[in-house]
């Protein structure tokens, strides 16, 4: 089984979120996880429509995990995310594949798909950020109540 990039974006926006304490901007989490704002700006528009990702504009405005987000199921999120289907398009519009009628694959493929999603359903964000991660996400941003946030290294530098 494998994420697409755009539900991976989503999971680490979201666990970077959890171990803030105080709102941050989208270009500042995008910093922090290394990816291009544009990129992040459609994510956090999709964890928004799902009550994940609270946005607030103006001064002492910017992203903020809801407590929904907390505690949301890791599985729930990324089935949200990743959307209904099949790991493999049996019935593709271009090439339908012809043993479609009487395969087993397909069931097995579904029946582990599921069981993929399963194992995350016992898992919350907050489980997510508990430690060792929450430490490595929090030294990340230059430590708890640091006015150094988003101070890391670039993208492209060497660590300190």
């Amino acid at each position: 089984m494998r994420l697409t990039k755009s539900t991976d974006l989503a999971l680490r926006t979201v666990m970077t979120l959890a171990s803030h304490e105080e709102p941050s901007t989208a270009r500042d989490v995008a910093e922090e996880i290394r990816v291009p704002y544009s990129h992040l700006a459609k994510v956090v528009a999709r964890l928004q429509h799902l009550g994940v990702v609270e946005t607030r504009r103006g001064r002492g405005g910017g992203l903020a995990i809801s407590e929904a987000g907390r505690t949301m199921s890791v599985g729930r999120l990324a089935r949200e995310l990743e959307g209904v289907g099949d790991v493999v398009d049996c019935e593709g519009t271009e090439n339908p594949c012809p043993l479609v009628a009487g395969c087993r694959l397909r069931s097995a493929l579904r029946r582990a798909q599921e069981a993929f999603y399963a194992t995350l359903d016992p898992l919350t964000i907050t489980d997510l950020v508990a430690s060792p991660t929450g430490p490595l996400l929090i030294g990340m941003i230059g430590g708890p109540g640091s006015a150094g946030r988003g101070t890391g290294p670039s993208p492209g530098s060497p660590a300190p």
